[in-house]
């Protein structure tokens, strides 16, 4: 499915990988999961009858595993957890796919190319500090 591996982050509308859902029997494509991800977009499409299509930018990727089981390894894939900022799925699984190092490595590097193209950043409120305010609504070390 992936045969053209490209690391080049190229059009928005080009795809750089599609790969289908595999079981762990011989790692054979016989699920109705696909997936496929452009330079601004990670798509699965979930289905026979009843088709999902989940969508998530690039740039909520925030950050990418990958994991191998002992089955995993001895047929060839791999899953790829996703961790994203997407409000509809804060983990996206990419489960048992071929070529998962290059996809994990394309995942990585295009959603921070995304970032910067959008000129967004990940910031995570760890509650460091709290600002006490006085009664005129100044904080108190501006005093």
């Amino acid at each position: 499915m992936a045969d053209n591996v490209n690391t080049t982050i190229e059009n928005e509308d080009t795809v750089m990988f599609q790969e289908r859902k595999r079981i762990l029997f011989l790692g054979l494509p016989w699920t109705f999961t696909k997936y496929t991800i452009t330079a601004d977009l990670l798509t699965t499409n979930r289905g026979f009858l009843n088709t999902t299509e989940d969508d998530c930018y690039m740039y909520k990727i925030q950050d990418v595993k990958l994991t191998t089981t002992l089955l995993e390894r001895i047929v060839g894939v791999a899953t790829i957890p996703c961790y994203t900022g997407d409000v509809t799925d804060s983990e996206l699984k990419l489960i048992h796919v071929k070529h998962a190092k290059e996809i994990k490595s394309y995942l990585l590097k295009a959603s921070e190319a995304a970032r910067m193209k959008r000129r967004t950043m990940n910031t995570m409120d760890i509650g460091a500090h709290s600002v006490d305010l006085d009664q005129d609504g100044i904080p108190d070390y501006l005093e």
